[in-house]
């Protein structure tokens, strides 16, 4: 299954700077093993989000790699420290080679 949905993002609006902020996502996806089999007894392929990516103005600061292990519509969280006012993008590659994207942007008072 390619990745369909909308991912969902969630980062504060604003932050202090110096102040570390907890970014949560989600995506649907549903993360076939490659380990189950159909009604007929032949293995389902593998197809699972593989990788994430999490970037502030252009530069990566967080990375995952994903295994068969990872339930349907992963949810990720993770911490960031503010320093500047800028821009986040995530991305999310599955083994079909399909790419999502989402961006939110953070304002540093």
């Amino acid at each position: 299954m390619a990745i369909k949905s909308q991912p969902r993002v969630r980062v504060p609006a604003q932050a202090k700077a110096g102040e570390i902020i907890e970014i949560k996502t989600l995506i649907s996806h549903e993360m076939e093993s490659g380990q189950r089999k159909d009604a007929a007894g032949k293995t389902v392929p593998r197809d699972i989000i593989n990788t994430f990516q999490a970037a502030f103005n252009g530069k990566p600061f967080f990375t995952a790699e994903w295994f068969p292990s990872i339930s349907a519509n992963p949810y990720q969280s993770f911490f960031f420290r503010a320093k500047e006012s800028g821009e986040f993008t995530f991305t999310w590659k599955d083994d079909a080679g399909a790419e999502q994207k989402a961006s939110a942007k953070l304002t540093v008072a």
